[in-house]
């Protein structure tokens, strides 16, 4: 039985979300684990900064 509330989940997601921002692999790896996601956002955020921030953002936004 889980006891988490709506709340609980917004202030994780917001977590998620900064750390999306500040280091996009590592807001993806929260969200889905080592999975492709994580490793086409680890190629992303190398070939630009900002692409890597677009594919985390949309991730988590996403679920």
């Amino acid at each position: 039985m889980s006891t988490a509330t709506p709340r609980d989940s917004v202030a994780g997601d917001f977590v998620k979300l900064l750390l999306a921002i500040f280091l996009p692999p590592v807001g993806v790896f929260f969200e889905v684990g080592l999975g492709f996601h994580f490793w086409l956002n680890i190629l992303l955020t190398i070939l630009g900064y900002i692409p890597g921030i677009v594919h985390a953002v949309y991730i988590i936004a996403k679920k």
